[in-house]
């Protein structure tokens, strides 16, 4: 969120770090780096795309099916043996059902080469592998590759295992783009990566469904931690002011996730239909650069709670706005809703408390560590707050229940609609400037996925599948109030 002054603010970098850097010549690699038409089903808030949502094992299996592929350069280590059974076990699942969706039989790569980024010999894809820490699809030699010793670790560490498999699973969706004839040449590279994304989500379905004989997927905490780790993937966040192309656009972490799930709910053929215009169609008018004066950071004080509470007022003009409240106390003494800290609404009073300390402390600015998979600004605390309101435009509509399931997904999806009203400049009557910036949708995504209450009901109780949250609220982002209360009414 920013709050715009005349004066000229210095620009932040939000430099996420580029785990898998684009490469030259017929390479495709990723940095670690939503539709078509998405069909997402909300009928039962506790599953997702269809599955119940539940926690289990997730990983390698411990009885897991002898590896199909041996591996060029390999030292025989833990990371190449998930990296050659994630191989293995995608080339499987792209056995049973290229055919089913594309004209003719799938092929397997040629090759899978892995090499050490911190050693001097070594190459992939007509390049030198020492210093490069990425994995990629190499279209010259149909080949796969991957660094056994910086990235692949720390993905690891910050994934589990799965986060390996995921990001293979991307690569060899550029294999299978070429395959099935997707693309024609000049494709932007923000549509080849988000179908890659999306045929990686069809992969996991397979997975989470008991296909594989090498690996599981819980859809309950499994899921969730592998689309916090797909935080990752997402494009740093710059200026205008920067020397940035946008040739390389791989997309932002809310596109990235969301076309993860169109292919885990829909399979490769919602992956098929992701292309230029439906990119387009689905960006809207929604900031991914920050303008010149910006910082993208618009620190947590009383005076920006009151001023994203007035914005809200202004948009959805509520014929009882609620109040708002600093003293976090008060939350105690509801008579029909728990607290939910660090804001809480309560229905009998229509009033938000706010807890202002731990506000800030949600929407302080995470650290730029390299491979963690949070990503935390000031949004994750906004779109909490707003999360809250919209409980209090729910509660002025009347009928409406407040503390179920239902509840909870149906404020995640009124929080992406405030989130896309405030693409346009509000002007609030204590002579502030509200409006949404480049990289707020990826903090409420991260919310989302972590703390999960912009997606929780009154009581602050959020339905356990981070994929159903992000699910309603891309429903929100992309749609509008009716929308959002005929899905749940």
């Amino acid at each position: 969120m920013s709050l715009r002054h005349s004066r000229r603010r210095t620009v932040r970098r939000v430099l996420v770090a580029a785990v898998i850097a684009a490469a030259t010549g017929g390479m495709t690699a990723c940095s670690t780096t939503l539709t078509g038409t998405p069909v997402s089903v909300f009928a039962d808030p506790f599953r997702v795309g269809g599955m119940e949502a539940i926690d289990g094992p997730t990983g390698l299996r411990p009885d897991a099916k002898e590896p199909s592929r041996d591996i060029e350069g390999t030292d025989g280590g833990q990371i190449d043996e998930i990296a050659g059974q994630s191989i293995s076990d995608i080339e499987e699942y792209w056995t049973s059902v290229f055919s089913e969706t594309f004209a003719g039989e799938f092929r397997p790569v040629s090759t899978l080469i892995s090499w050490d980024a911190k050693d001097y010999d070594g190459s992939f894809c007509d390049m030198d592998t020492y210093a490069f820490s990425n994995a990629g699809f190499c279209a010259l030699d149909r080949s796969v590759g991957w660094d056994r010793g910086l990235l692949l670790p720390s993905l690891q560490r910050a994934g589990g295992d799965m986060a390996i498999t995921m990001v293979l699973a991307h690569e060899y969706g550029h294999s299978i783009q070429r395959q099935a004839k997707l693309n024609k040449r000049g494709t932007p590279v923000l549509v080849t990566e988000q179908q890659a994304d999306c045929f990686a989500g069809g992969y996991m379905r397979w997975v989470a469904e008991d296909n594989s004989d090498r690996f599981t997927l819980s859809t309950g905490d499994g899921l969730n931690n592998l689309l916090a780790g797909m935080i990752l993937f997402r494009d740093p966040l710059l200026s205008e002011e920067d020397i940035y192309g946008g040739g390389d656009e791989h997309g932002s972490a809310f596109e990235r996730i969301s076309a993860f799930q169109f292919g885990f709910t829909d399979g490769p053929s919602a992956c098929a239909a992701i292309e230029a215009g439906e990119v387009a169609q689905r960006r809207r008018d929604l900031p991914f650069e920050l303008q010149g004066d910006q910082t993208g950071e618009w620190p947590v004080s009383e005076d920006s709670a009151r001023a994203v509470v007035d914005a809200m007022t202004i948009l959805f003009a509520p014929r009882n706005p609620p109040m708002l409240s600093f003293d976090a106390r008060s939350a105690g003494t509801c008579a029909d809703a728990r607290p939910s800290p660090p804001v809480s609404y309560c229905p009998t009073t229509n009033t938000l408390a706010v807890d202002l300390p731990a506000l800030k402390a949600l929407g302080a600015v995470s650290d730029d560590d390299e491979f963690s998979p949070a990503l935390t600004g000031d949004n994750t605390a906004y779109s909490v707050l707003m999360s809250r309101y919209m409980l209090a435009v729910q509660q002025d509509k009347g009928g409406l229940t407040l503390n179920n399931a239902a509840a909870g997904l149906r404020t995640a999806c009124l929080t992406g609609v405030a989130t896309t009203k405030l693409t346009r400049q509000v002007d609030t009557p204590g002579g502030d400037t509200v409006a949404l910036s480049a990289g707020d949708l990826d903090e409420a995504v991260a919310g989302l996925l972590t703390n999960g209450l912009a997606a929780g009901d009154v009581n602050g109780e959020a339905v356990p599948a981070g994929f159903s949250r992000i699910d309603a609220f891309r429903l929100g982002v992309l749609g509008d109030e009716d929308r959002c209360l005929r899905r749940f009414p």
